[in-house]
């Protein structure tokens, strides 16, 4: 599984994270950077009622699951 991880700093200093699962395998460091410009600009997301003010960064996070068989 492919989650993108977005990070962001908040008006109170504070961290705050976005994580999108699924993400494509393709997505470029300019996507990424423009979709969270737009989070900020257009307030879409305030957590517990705080502004987010600055993308921090983001990270593409690669799980892999194996099941494991009982005998």
């Amino acid at each position: 599984m492919r989650v993108l991880e977005l990070s962001f700093k908040r008006e109170d200093g504070k961290g705050a994270k976005i994580v999108v699962a699924n993400a494509r395998e393709d997505i470029t460091s300019e996507e990424v950077k423009t979709v969270m410009e737009g989070i900020i600009s257009k307030n879409i997301f305030a957590p517990s009622g705080v502004n987010l003010v600055e993308a921090e960064g983001a990270k593409v996070i690669i799980t892999q699951e194996e099941d494991l068989s009982f005998a």
